[in-house]
Parts: C-alpha cells; structure tokens; sequence
C-alpha cells in the first residue's frame, strides 16, 4: 500500500542534529496518521508515495520541526511556589503552575525545570529542540488503512516526539 493522506505509518527513525550527534533513536515501529496531528508537514509531505520498507532522509529547519528557540518563554519563578521535591528535567503543564507564577507563564505550554536555585526556580517553555535543525533518517515499515476513530480524532494515538509530563529517566526524547 502506498501512503496517502488518512492512512496510518509505522516508523522507526534515527535523529540527529545538523552535526551529526544522535538525538533519538526509535528501533521499535511506532504509528502515525499521516494526514492529522501527528507528523510534521515536511514529514508528510516526503513520505507520500511510499511504501513500507523505504528509507526517507531528510532535513528539517527549526521553522519545519519544534520552532525557533522563544526567550519569552523563559520564567524566573519564586522557589517557594513549588512542593520541595521539585527537580531539574521535571516537566509542568503551564496551565498546572502554582497560584503565583507569572501570569504569562500559565499557558497550555509544557515547561521544563531547568534550574533550580535556592530561592528561584528557572522554566522554560521551549521544546527540548527547539531552534535546532534536525536530519531525520525514517523507516517505513508498514502502511494500513487508517480507521474511522483514527481518522475522526486526527491521530494514530501518538504525537511525533511528545515530551512526557513526568521527570526524566534519562531516556530519549520519544
């Protein structure tokens, strides 16, 4: 089968940046809907007309990935405001931050601890690699009918390269 909008990929990838240090690396197929909310424009667009078992490489700018890098989305934030157990990598919801945060801060954007001093505390909204350009080198292993609920919904269940709500475990990035 060749993949068209409304069908459902299974990829596996390698990331790198434009230096050529590895980023992530998915050996196991995960799947996508090609035509919702679950891959990059660019991505899709080079996938069309495949089928499973190419290889696709290809480069992607910040402005076709995670975006240029945002100092507005960098807060400064009172210590206090958060639970002692609070650790650098945490992720937080913005609409989930404590009474008291800047108010600009609490946005449906998911920040991360990236500093945490004895009376501040430093998040940042910006993806992980956001402001990086990314080689991206994808392996089609299977393409299938999307379903209906697929289809309706705009997804195959999985985002490309969500950051998880939790800390990190020193894992990749998917």
């Amino acid at each position: 089968m060749e993949i068209t909008q409304q069908c459902v990929v299974g990829l596996t990838w390698t990331l790198k940046d434009t230096l050529g240090e590895v980023l992530d690396v998915l050996e196991e197929p995960v799947e996508f809907l090609v035509g919702g909310s679950d891959l990059f424009v660019k991505i899709e667009e080079a996938l069309q007309g495949h089928e499973a078992g190419a290889n696709v490489a290809l480069h992607l700018e910040p402005e076709e990935a995670f975006g240029d890098y945002n100092d507005q989305l960098i807060f400064l934030e009172p210590r206090g405001l958060f639970p002692p157990e609070l650790d650098e990598g945490m992720t937080i919801e913005g609409t989930a931050l404590p009474e008291g945060v800047n108010s600009a801060a609490r946005q449906a954007v998911l920040y991360t601890v990236t500093e945490i001093y004895p009376e501040h505390v430093v998040l940042d909204g910006n993806h992980p690699l956001a402001g990086i350009a990314l080689r991206l080198s994808l392996r089609v292993t299977f393409v299938r009918e999307a379903t209906e609920e697929e289809i309706g919904s705009g997804t195959a269940g999985t985002g490309f390269f969500k950051v998880q709500l939790q800390a990190p475990d020193g894992g990749l990035l998917h």
